[in-house]
């Protein structure tokens, strides 16, 4: 069976069961319903989305919300592209190695101007600089775009790559070990538990993919037009309303994610201004993107051998015509 084949089956399939589950629905007054996908648990990078629906912003745009937790692999791209979802979360890369295989998902909002990637290492090591690494073990998962980009930039002598665990227990009882992570987590966490963490922003080396974007497929974006403004104009409001008081959304992530406790939810919210009201979010507006930011990661992913030449258009990855 070929991939389109599977995929229109899912499809179908999927189309089947809305259709069932729909029928019992009576009350023309009642909002219309969608769901959007994370990926990866509830963290300080989704709060604006959470803070859309904590502070009822969705529901004042006319749209019920609900956010689907992720985790490590969610297929948020699989989900979206078939419908399974109507609005997903992911990173620009993503979306530009998504339609290098012709699925049409498209980016509405970016939040995170400065991608929140980094490569946390002991400071102990001595290492300043990502360009420095060298002769160490780090975890990293071989999906996302930035770690296949590093291989290809930098020599990495003597590192030998493994995958990324998903915790920091490797990195507190190994100083010859380092690992990814976003700056406000897996660094955080490291810290609280006595450890020397030192990170290294991935975007200070030039590969700086938009992060925690807002996504749905072309075909959402033509027939629901008036839903996906609806929103985006909510999440755009959510992701004001969290970098300027997160505290109760703050609350709301920790109800569904233990894990992450209000300390490091607090720091992931503060350490997150900086990230993204940058110049170009304070002068274009949260959430903004451009052409040049994507051609340059498009070009980055080209130059990396990570996708062909020429196998997508930029410019149809994002659209900014819902933007507030």
């Amino acid at each position: 069976m070929t991939i389109k084949t599977t995929l229109l089956a899912s499809l179908l399939l999927f189309i089947a069961c809305a259709s069932e589950k729909e029928q019992p629905q009576t009350n023309p007054n009642a909002l219309p319903k969608v769901q959007l996908a994370l990926n990866w648990f509830p963290e300080a990078e989704h709060g604006g989305f959470y803070a859309a629906q904590v502070h009822g912003y969705y529901k004042e745009h006319g749209v019920e919300v609900e956010i689907l937790g992720g985790g490590p692999n969610a297929p948020i791209i699989q989900r979206v592209a078939t419908d399974a979802v109507a609005f997903g979360v992911t990173n620009a890369d993503d979306v530009i190695y998504a339609r290098a295989q012709q699925v049409p998902v498209v980016a509405l909002m970016a939040p995170y101007q400065i991608n929140p990637r980094c490569i946390m290492v002991h400071e102990s090591s001595g290492i300043k600089d990502i360009a420095k690494i060298e002769n160490i073990t780090l975890a990293m998962s071989q999906r996302p775009a930035f770690s296949h980009y590093l291989r290809w930039k930098y020599p990495l002598t003597g590192v030998n790559i493994v995958p990324y665990p998903g915790n920091v227990t490797q990195f507190l009882i190994d100083d010859n070990f380092a690992q990814q992570g976003y700056i406000f987590s897996e660094p955080f966490v490291a810290k609280s538990k006595g450890g020397d963490p030192l990170s290294l922003l991935v975007a200070d080396i030039g590969f700086n993919p938009y992060a925690s974007v807002l996504i749905a497929t072309e075909e959402t974006i033509s027939a629901k037009t008036e839903l996906v403004e609806a929103v985006v104009h909510a999440s755009v409001k959510g992701w004001a309303q969290y970098l300027d008081n997160p505290t109760e959304t703050n609350r709301h992530i920790n109800s569904l994610n233990p894990d992450m406790g209000m300390d490091i939810l607090v720091y992931g919210s503060t350490e997150s201004k900086a990230l993204i009201l940058n110049e170009t979010a304070r002068q274009n507006g949260l959430g903004s993107m451009t052409t040049a930011r994507w051609q340059g990661l498009l070009q980055q992913m080209v130059s990396a051998d990570l996708i062909p030449k020429n196998a997508v258009d930029p410019i149809a990855a994002f659209t900014d015509r819902f933007l507030p």
